[in-house]
């Protein structure tokens, strides 16, 4: 229970020191959207390539794969059913579906598998899923939607392989897959460069949150409500009831897999929005709360399975 509470804590400690910079006038605007883009375009990739390096890919195939997906599955799906029959454009409810089922598996989920969960392995599932399927998926449909000109069939078709989060999410699992180490000269420099991600993310949020509008009143509560519902009850839900019946988990593995579904939003889908520059409110709303309301979910889960 300790690391569970240690990893919101750091999460807040960061973002609190990104709105005091904001507050104090160090980093404005321009310095958000730098932190954000460098993040974006440099440190994630480097982050991806060293974490998904060290992965077993066997564990794709596992059940607690299976379970994770039903989840992720579940909640996105939903959340694109509801963004389209309220007439939200497509750009914006792909943001939505991201806030919805994007769990942050990186500096939250890895934390928590290690010290409360006692394997960070048990986050690999959750982190391939996210990388190698959701995210190139919603980046090739937002890099569609907010294009100035249709694209051509193979323009979109060649799309995913051409960011650089999706090259490098493929390039760690090549690497994992042929059981390939970097050289040193390579891999000293990623790391170097991944560890500034994370920081680089959370420290653009705390920004957001100082210079923007304050939660709640960037989006209708209605809207977020619905990601957050979404986002907390409905995807942990459905990935114990897949895991339970469905793969017949149970014991540690079913509580990790619902635990770690019931994580916040990832801190990258607001880097994501403000990339494509459609859902940035909503994003960072839904990333608030859900944080917020994770730390009382997650003891529930705790109290009910662990």
């Amino acid at each position: 229970m300790s690391g569970v509470l240690e990893g919101f804590a750091t999460i807040a400690i960061v973002i609190a020191l990104g709105a005091l910079l904001a507050d104090r006038g160090i980093v404005d605007a321009h310095g958000q959207r730098s932190l954000s883009l460098a993040s974006f375009y440099l440190a994630s990739p480097a982050l991806l390539v060293t974490v998904l390096e060290d992965s077993d890919p066997s564990r794709v195939l596992s059940g607690p794969l299976v379970a994770t997906a039903a989840g992720v599955v579940v909640s996105a799906v939903s959340m694109v059913v509801v963004a389209r029959i309220r007439r939200v454009d497509l750009g914006t409810s792909v943001v939505a579906a991201l806030c919805a089922a994007y769990v942050n598996a990186g500096n939250l989920g890895i934390p928590i598998a290690a010290y409360a969960l006692g394997d960070a392995a048990l986050v690999v599932p959750a982190l391939l899923m996210q990388l190698l399927v959701l995210q190139p998926l919603a980046l090739t449909v937002l890099d569609v939607a907010t294009s100035p000109q249709r694209p051509s069939l193979l323009k979109i078709l060649t799309r995913p392989v051409t960011n650089p989060l999706t090259i490098a999410s493929f390039a760690g699992l090549l690497l994992a897959g042929t059981d390939t180490a970097l050289p040193r000269a390579v891999h000293a420099p990623l790391e170097l460069v991944g560890g500034m991600a994370v920081p680089a993310m959370l420290i653009a949020y705390g920004v957001a949150l100082r210079l923007g509008p304050l939660p709640g009143r960037g989006v209708t509560p209605r809207a977020l409500a619905t990601v957050t519902s979404l986002k907390m009850v409905v995807q942990p839900a459905a990935a114990y009831v897949v895991g339970r019946f469905g793969v017949g988990l149970d014991g540690p593995e079913l509580f990790a897999v619902t635990l770690l579904s019931a994580l916040p939003t990832a801190q990258n889908v607001f880097v994501v929005a403000f990339r494509y520059d459609r859902g940035i409110l909503l994003a960072r709303d839904a990333i608030f709360v859900s944080t917020l309301a994770s730390a009382p979910v997650a003891i529930a889960i705790s109290a009910l399975l662990a």
